[in-house]
């Protein structure tokens, strides 16, 4: 059961994550900024995003995966979805 809520993934922690890798403030990281067009995210700052996830979360984030990822909401999506796929 305590691995049931270590799976949780705490979206104001994800948004502090975010924002520290890209060096913004995390008032800019709203829950459905664009990662692209409002934070100007580029192909090398969403790779940095996703091994600084991989490490955090212990989970793999595949190309594909990635290019889905375009919010905060669609990151937190997709971690909940893929720590619950591995079962935590």
């Amino acid at each position: 059961m305590t691995e049931q809520i270590m799976a949780k993934v705490d979206k104001e922690e994800l948004r502090t994550v975010i924002a520290a890798t890209l060096d913004v403030d995390v008032a800019e990281v709203t829950d459905g900024a664009l990662f692209v067009e409002d934070l100007e995210v580029d192909s090398l700052m969403a790779l940095e995003i996703a091994v600084n996830l991989e490490q955090r979360y212990q989970v793999k984030i595949g190309e594909s995966e990635l290019s889905g990822v375009t919010t905060l909401d669609s990151t937190h999506a997709l971690l909940e979805e893929l720590l619950r796929k591995a079962g935590r």
